[in-house]
């Protein structure tokens, strides 16, 4: 079984309370990007590769390629969720060969590492006995607050640590197109949690499709920019230009790094990628169909 991990992008992100066990609170959408990757309307890859080969002995076996990742392959999030499978949910003597080919961005807020350790649990499950959604957004809970979004892979209001989720039917960007950016520039998620200051949010973001995209920019922050983007002027930078070159909203993803904008024209899109792609201070850019 082989499939291409999508990404995702955070539409709004309020930081809105602190909670006893020192986390924060927040009310986020998210939406999946990538979920094109093959298609011919998809001018850029942006997807991982995961494949599952089933085989009759117990365990797994995990086997790395594409990108290096900056980790031990024991705390690859894809071997831990296998791990979690197999401790929890794994039968008889079904085992696997699981192989990752890596291309998703790391530390770009795109939740790259999230996605693929949900999708890890969804294709050992559908090799082995089936779980139910829920059973695997709970699973996927233990790895990662965003990793049960991807279970169901579909736009969603987050509130909790991001694992309370809501679908929000209404949230359809279909014909639009999106250009995501990763500057270089890395910022920790320690570092960007430390700047913020928690308050309630003054917009249901649950409302936000009864608006027209030009008008999210008044309605959908991300608190986060508040404080990482004095620090880091690149990614202020980013996003004024990204509204220059005619996105109608556009914003810091998660905690960063990376930033998007959401255009309505192909052509806008198209150039705006191209000067981005050929800009020394950015690492990579990609042009998306949504």
């Amino acid at each position: 079984m082989i499939n291409f991990v999508n990404a995702k992008i955070n539409i709004g992100l309020r930081i809105v309370g602190r909670r006893s066990d020192g986390y924060h609170n927040l009310e986020t959408l998210f939406y999946p990007v990538g979920m094109k990757a093959g298609l011919p309307e998809n001018p850029t890859p942006f997807c991982d590769i995961l494949e599952v080969i089933p085989r009759a002995e117990k365990g797994f076996t995990l086997h790395l390629g594409g990108r290096r990742v900056d980790c031990a392959p024991e705390k690859n999030l894809v071997h831990r969720a296998a791990e979690l499978y197999f401790r929890e949910l794994g039968g008889g003597d079904f085992g696997a060969d699981i192989y990752l080919e890596k291309h998703l961005p790391d530390g770009a807020g795109c939740g790259g590492g999230s996605a693929d350790a949900s999708f890890t649990l969804m294709m050992l499950s559908a090799l082995d006995r089936e779980a139910s959604a829920g059973e695997l957004a709970a699973l996927a809970l233990r790895l990662g607050a965003d990793c049960p979004f991807f279970i169901y892979n579909r736009p969603m209001y987050a509130a909790g640590v991001g694992e309370l989720l809501e679908y929000v039917p209404g949230l359809d960007l279909a014909g639009y197109w999106l250009v995501l950016v990763k500057p270089k520039v890395s910022v920790s998620t320690r570092e960007a949690f430390a700047g913020v200051k928690a308050a309630p949010a003054d917009f249901d973001l649950r409302r936000l499709p009864e608006y027209p995209v030009e008008e999210w920019r008044r309605l959908a922050v991300n608190d986060f920019e508040k404080s990482i983007f004095p620090q880091y002027p690149l990614l202020a930078a980013v996003k004024e230009r990204l509204y220059e070159d005619g996105a109608l909203y556009a914003s810091m993803t998660g905690s960063g790094s990376s930033l998007y904008g959401i255009f309505a024209d192909k052509a806008m899109a198209a150039a705006a990628d191209r000067e981005f792609a050929a800009s020394p201070t950015i690492e990579a850019s990609y042009l998306l169909s949504l």
